[in-house]
């Protein structure tokens, strides 16, 4: 199926992955040959250890418009980065939709005009996630993230579908360049907000090049960044679930000392030690919850982090790679 025409910006942040992203490239145009349009892309150089080589596009790419790379002051992780892109796509490059997409091969190119297709019939108004339906991953990655999919539903009540892989409408960005939520993890933000969204089923890919930068404590971090965007929810689950054990150590205290009072069944000495093993759990939740409550209310006078003001701050340069001569 053709696309219609579609101005398109496809984002991908870089971290020392420039023989990845360069084959990437190519894939990206050959597969987009018999589509109309010709996406201009843009790289975050994500604080990289190794410069941009100057033969990035290793041979003519004759559907890609234009590479940018935009040049970070410093590693900030590939959510920070999406959500400086977005932003400054927002500010200076005007389009149809953005494509959010890893720049390693994970993400495949032929999924891009499935998902531009899917943007088209929803009539460019909802954001289209890529939904995995196959990973290429260890045993211990699958048990890790089955752990943090259960965490993730049991603190915020929402399954985890979907990862950065998207098509996002140019319009969905005054929404997202203005949510401080876009800073901590980009399609958390994105149910966060509300916005639209539909989804497209695709198998992940396999790495290019190279061994991902990821590790467990990095992937640790990226969890917790997507639970904290919903942190009022989780704030509420905690105190609901807080207050629930501590009516029921109050009922257990209760019963510890009808027993020991009214009946024979008490051994000497057990009531004392049971009542104060309860009293002792019953402050260390009141006042665990109470921590955290005003922690999560102090926050919320605390300045936030704006994209569309803030980003501009972490940006080095922005520098042309392909065409050359431009």
């Amino acid at each position: 199926m053709k696309s219609a025409s579609l101005k398109l910006v496809i984002l991908m942040p870089v971290y020392n992955d420039w023989d990845a992203a360069g084959a990437l490239l190519e894939r990206i145009d050959s597969t987009l040959a018999g589509h109309n349009v010709h996406p201009h892309i843009l790289l975050i150089d994500d604080g990289s250890a190794t410069p941009v080589p100057d033969n990035l596009a290793r041979k003519p790419l004759p559907l890609i418009s234009a590479i940018d790379v935009l040049r970070l002051r410093r590693n900030l992780g590939h959510q920070r980065a999406i959500a400086i892109g977005l932003t400054h796509i927002f500010q200076k490059v005007p389009c149809d939709a953005v494509v959010v997409m890893d720049a390693d091969g994970e993400d495949r190119p032929e999924d891009v005009p499935r998902l531009m297709d899917e943007f088209h019939s929803s009539g460019g108004e909802k954001i289209i996630f890529a939904q995995r339906t196959k990973r290429l991953d260890t045993l211990f990655f699958r048990i890790c993230y089955r752990c943090y999919q259960i965490l993730h539903r049991a603190l915020t009540g929402l399954g985890v579908k979907v990862g950065n892989f998207s098509i996002i409408p140019f319009r969905c960005l005054s929404a997202l360049v203005v949510s401080p939520e876009l800073w901590n993890h980009y399609a958390a933000a994105v149910i966060k907000l509300g916005l639209p969204v539909g989804l497209l089923a695709a198998p992940r890919g396999v790495r290019l090049f190279g061994k991902s930068e990821m590790n467990f404590i990095s992937l640790f971090i990226h969890g917790m960044s997507a639970i904290s965007v919903f942190g009022d929810i989780v704030s509420t689950r905690i105190v609901v679930v807080a207050s629930g054990l501590s009516a029921l150590l109050i009922g257990v205290m209760a019963a510890v000392v009808v027993i020991r009072l009214f009946t024979d069944l008490a051994v000497p000495g057990w009531a004392t030690y049971t009542s104060g093993l309860l009293l002792i759990l019953f402050v260390l939740i009141l006042s665990t919850t109470l921590n955290f409550l005003l922690s999560v209310l102090g926050s919320r006078h605390m300045a936030s982090f704006i994209p569309l003001r803030d980003c501009s701050l972490f940006v080095h340069d922005i520098k042309r790679a392909y065409p050359a001569d431009e």
